[in-house]
């Protein structure tokens, strides 16, 4: 007997056995819902937002009004200008943010769809 605060649970506990060589342990209790392409991609999103830089550069693109200009991130991040861009790279290789030339500058922003597709699987 178990005693679990002020309840007691019975437990059966059966004798272990030998399964036969290949065969399950017992049935899965739920099967995934995703399939291996949304996972992969979902994947490749949470990836590319597992570095704490570039979760922060994707939360200043997804509040601001538009565009930003990388001369706007570089202040906002204690690293150089061509780290911040191999963090962007890094975001829009993973589709996550896009961006526009404009002169010598570029702005980025974020593709929503990106976030939308990571915030439906987990919501």
């Amino acid at each position: 007997m178990y005693r679990r605060g002020s309840m007691d649970v019975a437990l059966q506990l059966e004798p272990k056995t030998r399964r036969a060589v290949g065969a399950p342990c017992c049935e899965p209790v739920v099967y995934p819902d995703v399939d291996r392409a949304q996972a992969a991609r979902l994947a490749e999103v949470a990836k590319a937002l597992g570095d704490p830089i570039r979760l922060q550069v994707v939360d200043v693109l997804r509040r601001h009004a538009g565009k930003v200009c990388v001369c706007e991130l570089v202040p906002l991040f204690d690293v150089s200008q061509s780290t911040l861009s191999h963090h962007l790279k890094k975001l829009r290789d993973a589709g996550i943010v896009d961006a526009e030339r404009q002169g010598l500058w570029a702005y980025y922003y974020v593709l929503p769809e990106a976030l939308d597709e990571l915030r439906g699987w987990l919501g």
